[in-house]
């Protein structure tokens, strides 16, 4: 099992800072924790709706059912908590980072896996089909080219995986920083888009 995202008190206060920028149902806030770790985490409701539970007994939130959608705010107290806890922050934001990096990690390390045990199952695949071409006393061998498309296509995705939640992470560290130049957004853009006219060419040659 993978170590906890967030250590023993630091998701309450990352709910709180979510809440303190606006208004969330709970949906959001899973969708907002999902969309900063780059897809890498995003909690169950058994994990979040508990903890607004008891955000919400302790007065630091306040909960209105806005038609099927129950609506989280933070309280002037949720707000007084932030204020006194606050040089917490920068620590529990470089700790949602380095567990991100983490699980990207062990993303990464079961695309690989997978990868893997394709190519294991392929090899296989093909001795079997030499050992019965030889039985028939054929000495031709027929490679199906769509299994071996596919896993070259699951080799693209992995590094595309790879890639995603790498740079998504670093992004997202610079960004609690307060720190992302225009230069580094351009290099980004431009690159993905040369680097994409580089494939379709290879795809085309």
């Amino acid at each position: 099992m993978s170590p906890a995202v967030f250590a023993h008190g630091h998701l309450r206060l990352y709910l709180l800072q979510l809440l303190d920028a606006q208004p969330m149902h709970g949906y959001e806030i899973i969708q907002a924790l999902s969309d900063r770790s780059g897809g890498t985490y995003s909690p169950s409701a058994g994990t979040i709706y508990p903890r607004l539970g008891k955000l919400e007994e302790e007065g630091l939130v306040t909960k209105q059912a806005d038609g099927r959608k129950t609506i989280y705010a933070i309280t002037d107290a949720g707000r007084a908590e932030l204020v006194e806890r606050e040089p917490e922050l920068p620590g529990i934001e470089t700790e949602f980072t380095d567990s991100v990096r983490r699980l990207a990690d062990e993303v990464r390390a079961s695309v690989n896996d997978a990868m893997r045990t394709l190519r294991a199952d392929l090899a296989a695949a093909a001795r079997e089909a030499r050992s019965e071409a030889t039985t028939a006393g054929r000495t031709t061998i027929f490679v199906d080219p769509r299994s071996e498309a596919r896993v070259r296509l699951h080799e693209a995705e992995s590094a595309i995986t790879e890639f995603r939640a790498d740079i998504r992470a670093d992004l997202r560290a610079e960004v609690a920083d307060g720190h992302l130049p225009y230069e580094t957004v351009r290099i980004l853009s431009d690159g993905l888009r040369d680097l994409r006219k580089q494939i379709v060419a290879s795809l085309r040659a």
